[in-house]
């Protein structure tokens, strides 16, 4: 269930824990497509703010008792859609986390309500090419099983991008090590929380000018 980072004395930063204490009981929130890296860097995000990560989809597995690919198969999107929704409503309520939401649950516009009440909101924002070479790899996506999956690819990002592009912060997602995405994401949430590492006070321009 929850993958609380067991080591976090070890690897939470001082920026980390002021980012924690800056968000309360709201959740970090990792939104965008299937492949955009959400899993993985939501785990070391986690471990750098000290707080649980949470894959939604685990949790919607958890809840239904099978797999996503399973619940396509046996109940259609429609019913996984309405599930999703309510696990992630739930799971809002048990901030603060860093929470990896499904490629899907953003565009669900109660969804994205409870996201901006209750967290913040990260696009992790990837490119064709970059998606297509994470997708080859695996074989567990529904909405890729198709004729022409590149195609079929295409045609969610021409879909869901501009409903990403509402996230409160976008980090672009790419071929470089996982530490190097956290890096940034920690920068953008430290300038977007307006908060600084523990013991360092915020810098601000003098009012008049240099004397």
């Amino acid at each position: 269930m929850n993958e609380v980072a067991l080591h976090k004395e070890a690897v939470q930063t001082p920026a980390g824990e002021s980012i924690a204490r800056a968000l309360g009981p709201r959740s970090v929130v990792l939104v965008g497509m299937m492949g955009s890296g959400k899993s993985s860097i939501g785990r070391k995000l986690g471990q750098r703010l000290g707080i649980p990560f949470i894959d939604a989809d685990t949790e919607i597995e958890a809840a239904a008792g099978m797999t996503i690919p399973d619940i396509f198969a046996s109940h259609g999107e429609a019913y996984f859609r309405a599930g999703e929704a309510r696990v992630i409503a739930r799971l809002l309520d048990s901030g603060p986390q860093v929470l990896a939401t499904g490629g899907g649950a953003f565009m669900n516009p109660e969804t994205r309500a409870l996201i901006r009440a209750k967290g913040v909101s990260i696009w992790l924002n990837a490119e064709f090419d970059v998606l297509m070479r994470r997708l080859r790899r695996r074989a567990d996506r529904p909405l890729l099983q198709t004729a022409d999956p590149g195609a079929t690819l295409t045609g969610l990002m021409d879909e869901r991008y501009p409903v990403y592009a509402g996230a409160e912060l976008t980090v672009l997602s790419r071929d470089v090590p996982h530490e190097t995405i956290t890096a940034e994401i920690i920068d953008a949430l430290t300038r977007h929380l307006g908060v600084a590492p523990l013991g360092v006070t915020p810098t601000r321009p003098c009012a008049g000018g240099p004397s």
